[in-house]
């Protein structure tokens, strides 16, 4: 800090100050929450048999942390999570770029692929049951599904939104469709596929969850339904 002007380390200060603000804006943020429900579930503002109470699900994911089952459900689900989601980036990717090299077949699936990422995805996972039978499968298969549409439409329009003059640039220089895929169009889009990948994350638990509510027998998405279908918000151990 000695070799530091005074400007910089008021900005450095300033930077670190913002910080500090930020996280400890989202902690109070939390436990305003957390405080508020807790507050009106013991003097009754909310019925605490229906909403249950921080307290009383802390008292229960102890429990099942003592016993151990809960390891079982989380590591279902997270295994069943990276894999649709580690597919999801594999096969949007690969339709991505296949898009990109050809025009005329984007041109032609375009309404097919908005159509499909429209679609109710809860809807389809009875479906998938019935195609594909309750198995994992089927889970990673729901957790693509949720995914994979919009994936692709994210990826392609980077693609194709990629300045247009470091492509003519790549041919002016002799090099292909390939060479323009892979030293502009990928390492440009670099910023898009980070960013589809924090949503897939998010989109590919929310599947998986959807096909555990229907077709487990573990994982966070069966102890979800089965808690509510037993009204286990009193931090009882049923599990």
């Amino acid at each position: 800090m000695t070799n530091l002007s005074a400007g910089q380390q008021n900005y450095l200060y300033q930077q670190k100050k913002h910080k500090r603000i930020v996280s400890v804006s989202r902690i109070l943020i939390l436990l305003s929450f957390l405080f508020v429900w807790e507050f009106t579930s013991n003097v009754g503002i909310i019925d605490s048999f229906i909403f249950s109470s921080p307290s009383k699900i802390a008292i229960c994911f102890f429990q099942m942390v003592k016993d151990k089952s809960i390891f079982l459900h989380i590591g279902i689900t997270l295994y069943e999570t990276i894999i649709s989601f580690l597919l999801v980036i594999a096969v949007s990717t690969l339709i991505a770029i296949a898009l990109w090299f050809s025009p005329k077949l984007s041109e032609i699936l375009d309404p097919y692929i908005v159509v499909l990422n429209s679609l109710p995805k809860s809807a389809l996972a009875p479906l998938l049951i019935v195609w594909l039978g309750a198995t994992k499968t089927t889970i990673i298969v729901a957790g693509m599904s949720v995914a994979i549409f919009g994936s692709i439409l994210n990826l392609y329009t980077s693609f194709t939104t990629v300045d247009p003059e470091k492509i003519k640039l790549i041919y002016t220089l002799r090099g292909n469709r390939y060479h323009a895929l892979t030293k502009v169009v990928i390492p440009s889009s670099i910023p898009a596929i980070i960013s589809t990948m924090k949503v897939n994350i998010g989109l590919c638990l929310v599947g998986v969850i959807i096909g555990e509510f229907l077709a487990a027998r573990n994982g966070l998405g069966y102890l979800i339904i089965y808690a509510s279908q037993t009204f286990n918000r009193q931090g009882k151990k049923t599990f």
